[in-house]
């Protein structure tokens, strides 16, 4: 008796959720057609409104982000000397700010984050330190690489100074 009503009562069960499932929710119909509720459109934002996230706030420096701050301007090539960075390591410098703002493309990777300081000013080159913050121990991390943006701000504007990248232990 207690086997056939558990089974009654599944039987009834599954016919409800598949009669449910089997339904047509009700939709838009041409002006004039019968036999469905009309559900309005959304309404579209109006011309002073925006559906595009808002813009990044400006990159404080030492703090990386991914893209690079509208507004930087690419130092040349020849104007950059990596040739201490491990191979692999992205090799771009972007200037903001009138050239007192150094936006450089490091390199992180799981739980680390990247950091940039200047380490030496002179009258013809800047020494820039790259490196990352260690992670906590017992701390599970990903083993992914991120490239971000990292700002180093200089007490005078670069000019014609060349950039000299390196990098250092993690912090």
């Amino acid at each position: 008796m207690r086997y056939s009503a558990k089974v009654v009562g599944t039987g009834a069960l599954l016919l409800m959720v598949t009669a449910c499932a089997g339904q047509d929710m009700p939709t838009s119909r041409p002006a004039g057609s019968t036999g469905s509720v009309s559900v309005p459109a959304p309404a579209s934002p109006s011309p002073s409104e925006s559906v595009l996230p808002a813009p990044p706030e400006p990159n404080p420096p030492g703090k990386p982000r991914l893209t690079v701050p509208e507004g930087s301007t690419q130092v040349p090539a020849d104007k950059i000397d990596a040739s201490a960075l491990p191979a692999g390591f992205p090799r771009e410098v972007w200037t903001a700010n009138g050239g007192t703002v150094l936006n450089i493309r490091a390199q992180e990777g799981g739980c680390g984050h990247a950091l940039g300081e200047a380490a030496e000013q002179a009258g013809d080159h800047v020494v820039v330190n790259l490196s990352e913050t260690k992670a906590q121990t017992n701390q599970m991390c990903t083993m992914d690489i991120r490239y971000p943006v990292v700002s180093v701000t200089l007490a005078a504007p670069l000019d014609q100074r060349t950039v000299v990248l390196k990098t250092i232990p993690p912090k």
